[in-house]
């Protein structure tokens, strides 16, 4: 078997041979490797006589003059379309707005650079297809608060850590509002909250926001029904499903018990659900516009929530890929049966969504009431499960025989497994990015802004066939100007900012590309530093956000007193003498940290605990830098030690479970939080009178 084609295959299906290590040092990927990537892209490569096949197809597809369903092009740049037309073909432009705009393309073949940005419809020839015009960039902080120089700051918060009282053992919308509300008071102008994907409500023990069934819809389970129903409605169906004492006793746990409080959650909505659908509700024709707007993808998602509360209660496999081959199909006649057998269960789980979507909405609504220029800032999972109804409801657009990771590096020699889904670049393009579109608007819909995780999954993800070791992966690249030029174009629909996680190893160029679109890169303070030097205020870029710290890293008090070199003791990652030499590399980043801090005369002259005195330096730090948006953690406000997530832990370690120690609308109340809100309130106003 010639490795030669096997190499030829796999550069056209978009995956790269060769890469360049975390070291800096040139890999090649293994021919069995790339054959089982390449089988999992769907291009069969077992044999010699596979591989000149597949290449044969994908050579006349990527050789085919027949349209795709959709072009993307930059305001005011001439689009090339001389592989499919003619020069001097004549067009017409049917606009969003209705007028017709009738053009003709240049002697090159070139559509001139007349059309306006949106979503327009061009007519070539007897041929049609859907040309997005991006603006030059995203909407931006500056456009936000109305400032071209802005110098803002705000929270990040774990949503499900949350407290208010009623909550039922974990954060909702509701405290999510009391939280912006006072957020707003103190002068945030955004608040970012981790991800509130649909999970799989069929099975509660999933509960890591990174890995959720979809990323079109939310989690039912984080809706504050009363503040929809009313509160009558809530305490009838507190009392007729017997929760009072439940809800009681999860509420004054320390860590979240997700399966407990998801089934006392979902044993609420349902109580509520057949409340609602009893009688002459007022909120039943927004219920129904809301399901009839929702269209196809809605009723599948509510078809696969439905089937796998079946197959669950059954004791039958969850994932859609065990199903019967019947089963596979969203639009089969099959599922056509079975919607019109358990269209109550269906309809419940579309009152679910629409329960989360308008209590969202109305915590964004409260975030721009109480001041904010941004608001709310969702965050978008970098992909989602294999298992789950995205990728059952676009098979055609996610590659479920592969799953997203890291390849090794320094810090994990054996790579990384994150156990989700990915599109298909391929099949983005033949369904004219479709998945991609919508997902954008549905992460959009109720907020200011998007943080995107591992934003370098625009350029290209490492996939790894299913049941491979992390290693055992490939790069595989995306149309990522097309994605650039969607995100831009929404992010203007929706007047909301774009946040790019960039952590890690960034492919050549793509941080100049997300500059250039006024997309926000992420520069976290532990991390900015060359060997145990921290890099002064002024150095950091004016392109990316600041913060403290994140979700997966340890908070700034927990890795002042070293939590996380406790916690990788603990579970064995790492041997005594690691231990050891990582304790004295923690003492040398520590003396270097305070040397950086100490350059403001105004930190360490209280006369308090060093690490409180670190967390308020750093905050004035951050503050000062020229960073449009500076993001503090609210456990960094609260000066709390423990981490949200350990990665590489499951169950060993407690993540996405913990809890805040105080409600939400006063939980910026206490001495400390408020006394360092005021310094990172105070030295973004300096730092705006300095950059003017």
């Amino acid at each position: 078997m010639s490795d030669a084609q096997l190499e030829i295959l796999a550069s056209r299906a978009g995956l790269a041979v060769d890469w360049i290590d975390a070291n800096g040092r040139p890999q090649k990927v293994a021919p069995a490797v790339l054959r089982n990537v390449l089988i999992g892209l769907g291009h069969p490569a077992s044999t010699a006589q596979e591989i000149d096949a597949s290449l044969l197809e994908l050579q006349a597809v990527q050789q085919d003059r027949h349209l795709p369903p959709l072009l993307t092009s930059d305001v005011g740049v001439g689009l090339d379309l001389g592989r499919y037309f003619a020069p001097e073909t004549p067009c017409e432009i049917h606009l969003e707005d209705g007028s017709r705009l009738n053009l003709k393309l240049d002697s090159e073949a070139v559509l001139p650079g007349l059309i306006p940005v949106g979503y327009q419809q061009v007519h070539i020839s007897d041929q049609y297809f859907t040309l997005a015009v991006a603006p030059e960039r995203c909407f931006s902080v500056g456009d936000a608060v109305d400032n071209p120089i802005p110098r803002v700051w705000g929270l990040s918060a774990q949503l499900y850590s949350l407290r208010r009282p009623g909550d039922g053992g974990f954060g909702d919308t509701q405290a999510l509002e009391d939280l912006v509300r006072v957020a707003g008071e103190r002068g945030a102008d955004a608040v970012a909250i981790s991800p509130l994907h649909a999970m799989f409500s069929a099975d509660t023990g999933r509960y890591s926001p990174y890995s959720p069934s979809s990323r079109l819809f939310l989690n039912s389970l984080y809706a504050a029904p009363g503040a929809i129903l009313g509160e009558r409605a809530l305490r009838d169906a507190i009392d007729a499903a017997g929760l009072t004492e439940r809800f009681a006793q999860l509420e004054d746990l320390k860590l979240i018990d997700w399966p407990s409080a998801a089934d006392a959650k979902q044993k609420l909505l349902q109580a509520l659900y057949e409340g609602f659908i009893a009688g002459d509700h007022p909120l039943h024709p927004d219920f129904a516009s809301f399901r009839h707007a929702g269209g196809e993808a809605l009723e599948n998602h509510c078809r696969f929530e439905a089937i796998q509360e079946m197959r669950a209660a059954r004791g039958e496999n969850l994932d859609w890929r065990q199903w019967p081959e019947h089963w596979h199909d969203p639009r089969g006649a099959a599922l056509e049966a079975f919607a019109e057998e358990y269209a109550e269960r269906i309809g419940y789980f579309a009152f679910c969504q629409w329960l989360i979507h308008r209590c969202l909405e109305r915590a964004q609504t409260a975030a721009r009431s109480a001041g904010m220029g941004i608001g709310l800032i969702a965050d978008l999972a970098v992909g989602a499960d294999g298992a789950g109804s995205q990728a059952w409801s676009f098979q055609d657009e996610l590659l479920a025989s592969l799953t997203v990771g890291a390849p090794p590096d320094i810090l994990n020699r054996s790579g990384q497994g994150w156990g989700i889904s990915a599109f298909s670049p391929e099949g983005l393009i033949r369904n004219g990015f479709r998945a991609f579109i919508d997902m954008l608007r549905a992460n959009f819909a109720h907020a200011g802004g998007l943080r995107i995780d591992h934003v370098m999954g625009l350029q290209r993800l490492w996939v790894i066939p299913n049941g491979s070791a992390p290693a055992d992966g490939a790069y595989l690249y995306y149309p990522v100007d097309d994605l650039l030029r969607l995100l831009s174009l929404e992010s203007h629909r929706h007047q909301a900012i774009v946040l790019g996680e960039d952590l890690g190893t960034v492919p050549d160029g793509l941080r100049e590309k997300l500059s250039a679109r006024s997309m926000l890169g992420m520069r976290v303070l532990l991390f900015e530093q060359d060997n145990t030097h921290f890099k002064p205020i002024l150095d950091w870029p004016d392109n990316a956000l600041a913060t403290t710290s994140t979700h997966d890293l340890p908070t700034l008090n927990g890795w002042w007193h070293g939590r996380d070199i406790d916690w990788n003791a603990r579970l064995g990652f790492v041997d005594a003498n690691g231990e050891i030499e990582w304790r004295h590399h923690r003492q040398r980043e520590r003396e270097g940290l305070r040397s950086a801090l100490s350059q403001d005369p105004q930190n360490f002259r209280e006369e308090s605990h060093e690490a409180d005195q670190v967390v308020d330096a750093a905050v004035r730090f951050l503050g000062h830098t020229r960073a449009p948006l500076v993001l503090l953690p609210l456990e960094d406000a609260l000066g709390i030690n423990e981490q949200a997530n350990l990665p590489g832990t499951i169950d060993t370690h407690p993540n996405w479970s913990r809890r805040l120690p105080g409600n939400s609308e006063a939980l910026l109340d206490g001495a400390d939080a408020a006394r360092r809100l005021e310094l990172l309130a105070c030295a973004r106003l300096q730092a705006a009178e300095r950059d003017q």
